[in-house]
This record gives structure tokens, C-alpha cells and sequence, in this order.
């Protein structure tokens, strides 16, 4: 059974319950390097001079090398539809389409700073750049950039730039059971960990560091706390870059999950 424990667009904490350590790690995995996500792979330079419409005349050497700022391009997080194909699954034949490739453009005049803000999608509007200012690069006086580029579904197992995910983690679920006439500094920790307290009676109170309490981990060094993990209750959590919300990572990920042990069976049941 699964649980959500903390949520929000990029982040999310949650509890499952009735797997062995082998399937946790594997879908942390999943998490990590299997969940598909749009970045730039093609980048094309516009280089020679560029006039704007007063007749100025504008430099597109830029001060840093192509492949650095193409580098930098393919790392910007851009917000991802899942209903884009893969380029090399697509009806296209891997020629690139709006089913499959998201096209880009950046236009801007010197002086000033690029940011992530200046990538413009041209057939795609709503696959815009997650956070608006990444810097790109500095233009001076007199220099101007002219790119245009073209992004497409990956995995993280294919390159960092395709990674939704970070922070993936995950522990068993632990108790800290206290008797109350043992340790009477109990009245401390329910104070500072409310939300922490899973059940308590007249002579007992257990503890969880589910939902995380700095002041918990002084527990480990008590003698009069008896301590419990549950090797079939996992905690994860993980966080987001924007491209997806953290939910729908879950939900894909589980189902991802889900497909590949299917098709194990079949492959050994053949």
C-alpha cells in the first residue's frame, strides 16, 4: 500500500508498505535514471553580423565557446509533456516532428545578461524553461545571439541533462518507544515533535521519524528508548527540477515499474 506522507509540486514523501529491500531499490532506480524528460540536443549558431531594425550592427561571436553554451543549454530544465514520443519511437522515423521535437529559439541584443528566460519554444508555448533565470552568458556592447535549438525526450540513464529527479532516498520505517517512568525528558521531544507522535499511553509514548524532527535523532543515544525498523515499510522521498511534478513522476514511475517486471515474466515464462 502506498501513502503520501508530504506533498507538493517538487517535492513529495511517501510510505510503502508489503515489498522486499530488492523492489525499494529498484524503484528508486527508476526514479533516478528511467522517468522521461524533455532537453536540448540540437543546437544550431547563427554566426556573422545581425542588424536590428534601426540599422545597428551586432556581433554574434559570442564570448564563450559554442560548445560551452550548448552545453549549458541542454542542462536548463524545461517544463515536459509525456505525451511527446520518443524521436526514435516516433511515426516521423526519427526525422524530427511537432510528435516528437520541441523547437527553440534565443534572439537578443548586447549589452546585457542571457538568461533561461530568453529561450523561446516556437511550436510548443506552454514547454517553457522551469526557472526563468539561469544565466546563459553575457553579451557585451555591439555582440548579439542567435540560436535556435531542438529538444526531445530522454532518460536520465542517457545523459545528467535527462534527469527529472534528485535526492531519491529512501530508509525503513522506525519507532522509538518509550516508557514514561524510565525517561522522563519524554515530555521534551513530544513538545518539540508533535507530529511525530504515532501513539501514546499512560506509561508509553512511540515516537516515528517518518515525518522528520531534528530533535529525534538524539534518541539513537538514549538508553531508555527501545528502537524498532520494519525491513517491509520503505520511506522515500525524492524531489523534482520542475519539468514534472513530483506525483506524477510516482505515477509514472510505478507504472514504468510495472511494465518491466510484466515483461521479465513473459520473457522467462517463453
Amino acid at each position: 500500500m502506498l501513502k503520501i506522507i508530504e506533498l507538493k509540486d517538487n517535492f513529495i514523501r511517501f510510505e510503502i508498505d508489503g515489498i522486499t529491500p530488492g523492489i525499494a531499490n529498484s524503484l528508486r532506480r527508476t526514479l533516478i535514471n528511467d522517468i522521461p524528460k524533455l532537453a536540448i540536443e540540437n543546437v544550431v549558431f547563427h554566426h556573422g553580423e545581425i542588424r536590428d531594425k534601426d540599422g545597428n550592427v551586432y556581433d554574434s561571436s559570442l564570448p564563450l565557446f559554442d560548445e560551452m553554451i550548448a552545453s549549458r543549454l541542454g542542462l536548463i530544465p524545461l517544463k515536459t509533456d509525456l505525451k511527446l514520443n520518443f524521436r526514435d519511437e516516433c511515426s516521423c522515423g526519427g526525422t524530427g516532428c511537432d510528435l516528437c521535437t520541441v523547437t527553440y529559439s534565443i534572439n537578443k541584443l548586447g549589452p546585457g545578461d542571457v538568461y533561461s528566460s530568453d529561450i523561446m519554444p516556437v511550436n510548443r508555448p506552454d514547454l517553457t524553461p522551469t526557472d526563468p533565470m539561469i544565466p546563459i552568458v553575457k553579451l557585451k556592447k555591439d555582440q548579439a545571439i542567435l540560436v535556435t535549438c531542438e529538444a526531445i525526450l530522454g532518460r536520465g540513464k542517457e545523459h545528467a541533462k535527462w534527469q527529472v529527479t534528485s535526492g531519491v532516498s529512501y530508509k525503513y520505517h522506525r519507532t522509538f518507544t518509550i516508557n514514561k517512568s524510565e525517561f522522563n525528558k519524554w515530555t521534551y521531544y513530544k513538545e518539540k515533535c508533535p507530529k511525530s507522535v504515532v501513539s501514546e499511553t499512560d506509561d508509553q509514548i512511540v515516537f516515528s521519524d517518518d515525518t522528520p524532527c531534528r530533535f529525534l535523532s538524539q534518541l539513537f543515544e538514549e538508553d531508555h528508548v527501545k528502537i524498532d525498523e520494519d525491513d517491509t515499510r520503505f520511506i522515500f522521498k525524492f524531489e523534482t527540477d520542475g519539468s514534472l511534478k513530483a506525483i506524477d513522476v510516482l505515477d509514472y514511475a510505478i507504472k514504468r515499474l510495472e511494465d518491466r517486471f510484466n515483461t521479465l515474466m513473459e520473457s522467462l515464462s517463453d
